[in-house]
């Protein structure tokens, strides 16, 4: 095979340097042809080095993504705004999503992944040959593209789902473990933009002590594990451990792996995906920050060029077909253990109408696809038996305190969880004789929301509100549960929240029995566009979704933390769940794992961990969290049979009997706006 292959790549070399010297026969198409062989051209140079040094990567790699960086990305064609200029709706689009794709060829050519390089030359030199036969209409490119994807999907699917299982695929392991961390030029190895973020951040990870870094990957390891101990599951048939984290922290994963190695557990490192085929709304994987926001956004929905229910129903084959070939190495699989970063400006994107963009029935396959291949994968890689845990940093791009922030955090991240356990059970205890609770905003907030609780069978061995204390969802700090949807009703509603790198302001969502009915928000001037926005990244292209989570954040240490350093709207929603109420749309905390039981400190077992929806089967494959920061919260307040009302938080400020405790840090953050005053 690989001497086929290298055939095909030797044909592909001299096909491009045809299409540079010939290219003038697509008239006024020659410009996107010529400048797109050349690429292809570099990429083939690339891989062509067998050794590649330290300072060829780094050239590549500020060549490489210099070319979409903001200034220059604006009059390029993977702008689909200049392409659609440049030739139409038709051809530009077309033309911007297969510059994009080619453009994905870069981590191949780094890897040495023959393969993925030469379908991409041939799929760029089957559509010029088109035009240059001049029969080049746009719905026959897009059956050329429709086969392509269709034909090579099955080897992408394998070997996209091998690297997720198998850890003998260990290019990102071995960079981790076998580099001189101290030589920042390492990182060039991944073949993913390297920018400041990386590069001040791994330069800082360095200068702290030994000690430090297994501390920081210790509350990380530890809370993996826990999420074993905690929810009673067997580990010992485990043998690996999914590691997800942004490039950079490479001295903390490598005291991660050697811990997680301690626990029985060998590293899988996977990057994320990176073509049209492979990539979705989130990244997974290994990541690192992007060379240009707007170019990921006008392009995350290429697919829509080629996807329909065939190509759906071949896709789920491809899942299972790849799973079932790797059901061994699924089966010891323990999980995904996540080191996430925060920091990043805020992304407000611009929304162009010559993006791309999924028609309402490929919308609902999306739907329909998401929830298909989420059952494959549970019936792989079971739920019920495996962990996770999730810890957040920041990157240099937080601001000039990078480096007293980061220490913050740590400090954060590792609060003492038994105070926490008896503060968190005074507020259990109250919920849990309430029928309803009531949040309200204050100020310009307008929520105004009523949200129903479960009727526990044994109040005295049952809860509804399970006590969370930092083993798989650090840092420490809430209380949550599965809400009644029936009886739910009223408006959530945050002056601004940053959602899956995205920015959204004025965010309101509108509640009735637990599902949403109407939604919008500020970022546009059009509410046609505000309305999309909020369909595409949070209801991911659904009509509705549930509240599958009521939660109410403890940790008022964080909260003080992101006054102090004005971080307030550039934390994840990991830390800012933790910093007021929040409210999940989508699946509940215990999707598909209903089953299992769970637990509190105090002995009692969760029982509210269904709801109308998931108790039929119906899950949705998202969770999202929207947080109400306790400056904007007026009130909650417990409701109890016969409507006896307990106050829980009053303006901000806890006001249940044993939470009190709660108001220190907040009362820091008034002392220190007088001084400022």
């Amino acid at each position: 095979m690989s001497g086929i292959l290298q055939e095909r790549h030797e044909l592909n070399r001299d096909g491009l340097e045809q299409v540079r010297k010939n290219c003038e026969k697509t008239n006024e198409f020659s410009g996107f042809f010529q400048e797109t062989a050349q690429m292809l051209q570099y990429l083939n140079g690339i891989y062509d080095v067998p050794v590649k040094s330290f300072d060829q990567l780094k050239q590549w790699n500020q060549e490489w993504y210099g070319q979409i960086r903001p200034g220059i990305y604006e009059t390029g064609y993977g702008n689909p705004a200049f392409s659609v200029e440049k030739f139409g709706k038709e051809y530009g689009r077309i033309f911007s999503f297969l510059y994009a794709e080619m453009r994905s060829g870069f981590i191949d050519a780094i890897e040495g992944r023959l393969f993925d390089l030469v379908i991409l030359n041939e799929l760029f030199l089957e559509i010029y040959q088109v035009f240059q036969e001049g029969d080049a209409s746009p719905e026959r490119i897009k059956k050329i593209i429709f086969d392509h994807m269709r034909d090579y999907s099955s080897d992408i699917f394998e070997y996209r789902i091998r690297e997720q299982l198998d850890p003998s695929l260990d290019f990102a392991v071995k960079i981790v473990m076998e580099s001189d961390l101290q030589n920042p030029d390492f990182l060039y190895q991944y073949g993913e933009y390297i920018s400041e973020n990386e590069i001040r951040t791994l330069e800082y990870l360095n200068s702290l002590p030994k000690e430090k870094l297994q501390a920081i990957a210790r509350t990380y390891v530890e809370g993996f594990h826990e999420g074993f101990i905690v929810n009673n599951i067997d580990m010992s048939r485990k043998r690996t451990v999914n590691i997800r984290y942004t490039i950079g922290f490479e001295p903390v994963i490598r005291e991660a792996v050697l811990q997680f190695e301690e626990i029985g557990l060998s590293p899988v490192i996977y990057r994320s995906g990176h073509s049209s085929l492979t990539k979705g709304l989130v990244k997974v994987g290994y990541v690192s920050t992007s060379p240009n926001p707007q170019y990921e956004y006008d392009h995350r929905y290429d697919q829509a060029l080629y996807f329909d229910n065939r190509f759906m129903q071949h896709k789920l084959e491809c899942y299972r077909n790849s799973y079932e070939k790797w059901k061994e190495e699924a089966a010891v699989l323990a999980g995904p253990a996540c080191m996430e970063t925060f920091g990043e400006k805020p992304f407000l994107p611009e929304n162009k109408e010559a993006n791309l963009r999924l028609s309402d029935r490929q919308q609902e396959l999306s739907v329909e696809f998401q929830k298909k291949s989420s059952e494959i994968v549970n019936e792989y890689i079971k739920p019920d038996e495996r962990s996770f845990t999730i810890i957040a940093y920041p990157i240099p791009e937080i601001g000039d305190q990078f480096e007293e922030i980061f220490e913050e955090v740590v400090k954060v991240n590792t609060l003492d969880q038994n105070k926490y356990r008896e503060i968190q059970q005074h507020l259990i205890d109250a919920l849990d004789r309430a029928v309803e609770v009531h949040i309200k905003g204050t100020g310009e907030n307008q929520t105004d929301l009523y949200v129903s609780m479960h009727e526990m069978e044994d109040p005295e061995k049952q809860t509804n509100f399970e006590n969370c204390l930092a083993d798989v969802n650090i840092p420490v700090g809430e209380v949550f549960t599965s809400p009644k949807l029936a009886g739910t009703n009223g408006i959530l509603h945050v002056g601004e929240v940053y959602l899956r790198d995205l920015k959204f302001i004025d965010l309101k969502l509108e509640f009735k029995d637990g599902k949403i009915v109407s939604y919008t928000c500020g970022n546009f001037q059009e509410e046609e566009a505000n309305q999309a926005l909020i369909k595409e990244s949070i209801l991911y292209n659904r009509e509705t979704l549930p509240m599958g989570e009521f939660a109410i954040g403890t940790n008022t240490t964080a909260y003080a933390m992101a006054k102090k350093y004005d971080i307030l709207y550039q934390l994840p929603i990991l830390i800012v769940e933790k910093m007021g109420p929040h409210f999940a749309v989508g699946d509940t905390c215990y999707s598909h794992s209903e089953d299992t039981k769970v637990y509190n400190p105090d002995g009692k077992e969760i029982s509210a961990k269904h709801n109308e929806c998931s108790i039929e089967g119906e899950y949705f494959q998202c969770h999202t969290d929207i947080t109400i920061p306790y400056e904007e919260l007026g009130e909650i307040t417990a409701i109890e049979l016969g409507g006896k009302e307990v106050p829980v938080i009053r303006n901000g400020r806890f006001v249940l009997p044993g939470t009190e405790t709660l108001n220190e840090p907040l009362t820091d953050i008034g002392q220190v706006s007088k001084m400022k005053r």
